[in-house]
């Protein structure tokens, strides 16, 4: 079925042009029509407007003209700061070991689960047998050093288990299972640094061009909401042009 935007039929051609650029994505045919559907949206508005130059200048032109983002105020900044110190912090460090419990599609989770607990139990009656529960358990490969990951920064693990380890105590077993994408884990905190916080001075002019990155995302994902909206498009079915897909 051709796919038609205002009148106009994307070809196979033009498909056989965007296709490598999307190679990467879950569904490439898909997300290689919805940026052809999106960039003839965007030609037929710069049209239009009277743009001129060339296809890419054009586009450029439409986006510079339509999607305009303030830049946040000092104020805006400082409230930021002052909301996520932790972003800002330098130095901070936590030393951790763990026992990880993989959840995959063969293991009954329930008894993975119950497995973890009598396991966790035994290292919080005991916490000298963490080293060798984590050998004897672990799924991880740290396992053959007792479970030890080394000194971690902010970012160095998945979110959930960076909550973790950061807001537990110093020396603490975590008195329960703790559950990430990669199953469940069993967490035992060495030393920590608290890190230094760096003066909002020194972090103000990342922390305007961050918001305005952000904000501009957001805007530019709207736009392209309400260009579709006014389109008319047949023979796809786009899930409200969630991404920029404009190269």
């Amino acid at each position: 079925m051709p796919v038609i935007v205002n009148g106009y039929e994307l070809s196979d051609a033009e498909m056989e042009r965007e296709l490598p650029e999307h190679q990467d994505s879950a569904d490439p045919m898909k997300s290689a029509m919805t940026a052809l559907v999106l960039r003839r949206v965007l030609l037929d508005k710069a049209d239009e407007l009277g743009l001129s130059g060339n296809d890419e200048d054009k586009i450029e032109a439409l986006l510079v003209r339509e999607v305009v983002v303030p830049k946040p105020s000092a104020e805006e900044c400082l409230r930021h700061y002052q909301a996520h110190p932790q972003r800002f912090t330098v130095g901070e460090l936590v030393e951790a070991s763990h026992i990880l419990f993989q959840v995959t599609q063969a293991l009954d989770l329930d008894n993975l689960r119950k497995h973890a607990e009598i396991v966790l139990q035994d290292v919080l009656d005991n916490p000298a047998n963490f080293a060798a529960m984590a050998k004897a358990n672990s799924n991880c490969p740290s396992s053959e050093v007792g479970g030890n990951l080394g000194q971690l920064t902010r970012g160095d693990t998945v979110p959930e288990f960076e909550k973790v380890i950061f807001s537990a105590e110093e020396h603490e077993i975590v008195p329960r299972l703790v559950e990430t994408r990669f199953g469940l884990h069993i967490v035992q905190l060495g030393r920590k640094l608290v890190g230094k916080l760096l003066p909002f001075e020194q972090v103000e002019s990342k922390i305007a061009d961050a918001m305005q990155r952000a904000s501009h995302d957001h805007a530019m994902r709207q736009y392209l909401q309400l260009m579709v909206g006014q389109a008319k498009i047949s023979g796809i079915e786009l899930e409200g042009a969630e991404t920029p897909l404009v190269q």
